[in-house]
């Protein structure tokens, strides 16, 4: 059965090749009004489409990369990101995790969730996606 659904005008869908490719049926990201969002971002090589070796560190580190990069794609930046939702596949690494989101985002602190899940696409460690104002 094929789904006549499409996209409405009032969405404008974003991409880059500065971040990986969606590997699935959704978008990296779509504007709407003022708002973007970010569609959760793991830590895949935007290059090979490969997971970055180097555990949980390299993968929170690459993770926020391919975050930023779209944020940055849709005419934002980080210092306008509302609101994060952090996937973590242990919460035994939530400290060290937060270290390297805090060292990310600086002074700049985003509304959060954070949640264990049981797994995540290509059974990485960690996968991060947000919400950011495009309004200057």
């Amino acid at each position: 059965m094929s789904s006549t659904v499409t996209t409405h005008s009032s969405l404008q869908a974003v991409s880059t090749e500065h971040a990986p490719a969606a590997i699935g049926p959704y978008t990296q990201a779509f504007k709407v009004g003022d708002l973007l969002f970010v569609s959760g971002s793991i830590p895949l090589d935007p290059k090979t489409g490969q997971i970055v070796p180097g555990g949980v560190e390299a993968q929170t580190e690459q993770a926020l990369k391919n975050m930023k990069a779209i944020v940055e794609a849709a005419g934002s930046e980080v210092g306008r990101i509302a609101k994060t939702l952090v996937f973590i596949k242990n919460m035994d690494d939530f400290g060290t995790i937060n270290v390297i989101y805090e060292k990310f985002f600086g002074n700049h602190k985003p509304a959060r969730s954070a949640v264990e899940v049981a797994r995540l696409p290509k059974d990485v460690l960690f996968e991060i996606e947000c919400i950011a104002s495009l309004k200057d």
